[in-house]
């Protein structure tokens, strides 16, 4: 067989071992990603598990929105964070009186750049448009580089859980969004037990 740095030949043999050291390397490479992905999926579970623990310990509205507010700065390294209530239920969240909660009545116009983010009902990461960022996290409070929307509630009918970074790479939107369910059906439950 021609070797293939140069006209000389190589035997069968010795071309067979080229190939199978080939696919070792692409396999060893394959294993380090998988390893590498598994480690950081134990690092959220650890942190949604952090998050659910204190979320149990809430005994009334204000512990769950202290304890959403520590495990979102100190556990997932959230620049901002905002719940917006849209469900009737939960108007006594506004008497926390609380920078990161907002409750706006579901079909107030000031909700229509959130239209199809509500009919989708899945949590979206990335970009998002710049109406909606400052309607959440205002024009003033520093660049927003990156943000993940958590819907809450069957088909977002309690609102949804807006977080950002200031890193433009932290929420991406080729990111799975399964712990994003997760952390959603979390706060849900949180709210809906201890926020009504």
């Amino acid at each position: 067989l021609p070797h293939q740095r140069g006209s000389a030949a190589i035997s069968l043999v010795e071309r067979q071992v080229l190939v199978l050291r080939d696919k070792q390397t692409v396999l060893e490479k394959k294993l380090h990603e998988l390893i590498e992905n598994g480690r950081a999926n134990d690092l959220i579970v650890e942190r949604v598990h952090k998050l659910t623990r204190r979320l149990l310990r809430a005994r009334d509205a204000a512990a769950v929105v202290a304890g959403l507010e520590t495990s979102l700065r100190e556990d997932f390294g959230a620049s901002r964070w905002v719940l917006l209530a849209t469900d009737p239920a939960l108007a006594p969240l506004a008497e926390l009186r609380n920078a990161h909660v907002r409750v706006v009545p579901r079909g107030s116009p000031e909700l229509k750049i959130f239209e199809t983010f509500f009919e989708s009902a899945r949590p979206r990461s990335g970009q998002i448009r710049d109406t909606q960022r400052d309607y959440l996290f205002g024009s003033d409070g520093g660049p927003v580089g990156s943000t993940v929307l958590i819907p809450l509630g069957e088909r977002a009918a309690l609102g949804l859980l807006a977080i950002a970074s200031h890193d433009t790479e932290r929420y991406l939107p080729t990111m799975s969004t399964d712990y994003l369910v997760r952390i959603g059906d979390i706060v849900t439950e949180a709210i809906t037990a201890r926020g009504a």
